[in-house]
């Protein structure tokens, strides 16, 4: 009994088991020994220059730009994002008169919020382009026709703010997921801890404070992972939306653009995989840690 157990467990894990080596696991090792060598992409051989290429990354001045520009999107990206996600969530369930459901029309208002998710990030980036378009945008036409013409501006053009206008927009395109997200976490709440706070006579910002958001607190870890993980690449939207792309004068370098230029532009394979390990242990970095802290708020908790 306990040998044909055994051969169905084999049976049904040595193939994912095996997939996973192969199709997961197996590109990694090759990345990370791509990343020791000089290789073109398309030579026959590759020679090993050991740590050159990560040595080459420090006093690379673009590649410092990506990681200042990806450091400061791993700041503003998640925490605005998951700030806008809960109070849309609070407010669509918790934001009626009593305190308990949400406002009206809330139905309509999640389908609305969540409508970027049905497009690509391609599609949002080509969208927004004409958006922040200078002349013709619809952005600066409204300012310009409610008489805020002095505010118009080259959005993407402008070094100091082509970089929040696309974490604008990366923000505008996550909103509506962890909106939904969070209302989920919400729905799981009893509502009697609602009415206990209700009947204590706690304000709509005591309750979201004592009562919503440490039960949602897990639910907010994950989503700054992920969040982070957006954050730490945006290459897609850099590349539609950005003069460049990455400009103006590298503002909106990210450290995906850089690793595709120089591996698919300039043919330095060997160059980008050092940029790709990179990026891969600063996306590791941050989830572990997340993960971590998470950890050690529910054991001091408890």
């Amino acid at each position: 009994m306990k040998h044909g157990r055994l051969r169905f467990l084999l049976g049904a894990l040595v193939p994912a088991l095996v997939l996973h080596v192969v199709f997961v696991l197996s590109p990694y090792a090759q990345a990370f020994y791509l990343s020791l060598t000089d290789w073109t992409g398309v030579a026959g051989e590759a020679h090993y220059v050991g740590a050159g290429n990560y040595a080459r990354l420090g006093g690379d001045s673009l590649f410092l730009d990506a990681v200042r520009n990806n450091a400061v999107m791993l700041v503003v990206v998640p925490i605005v994002t998951i700030a806008l996600g809960l109070f849309l969530a609070s407010m669509l369930h918790l934001g009626g008169r009593d305190g308990r459901s949400g406002i009206a029309g809330s139905k309509v208002y999640q389908i609305v919020y969540f409508f970027p998710q049905l497009l690509s990030l391609v599609i949002i980036a080509v969208l927004w382009s004409f958006i922040y378009n200078p002349n013709t945008g619809l952005l600066n036409g409204v300012l310009r026709g409610v008489g805020l013409g002095s505010l118009a501006r080259s959005w993407l053009g402008d070094p100091d703010l082509a970089l929040p206008a696309v974490m604008a927009v990366l923000v505008w395109s996550s909103a509506g997921f962890y909106m939904v997200l969070f209302s989920a976490a919400i729905d799981a709440i009893p509502k009697e801890l609602f009415e206990a706070a209700l009947l204590d006579g706690a304000s709509g910002w005591a309750t979201f404070r004592r009562v919503t958001l440490p039960l949602v607190r897990d639910t907010v870890q994950v989503g700054f992972v992920y969040l982070g993980i957006t954050a730490l690449d945006g290459f897609a939207v850099v590349q539609v939306m950005t003069a460049g792309p990455g400009g103006p004068d590298g503002a909106t370098e990210v450290i995906g653009l850089s690793l595709y230029r120089n591996a698919f532009t300039y043919g330095k394979f060997g160059y980008a995989s050092a940029m790709g390990v990179a990026l891969f242990f600063a996306t590791l970095t941050l989830a572990v840690l997340a993960l971590r802290a998470g950890r050690k708020e529910r054991v001091e908790l408890a």
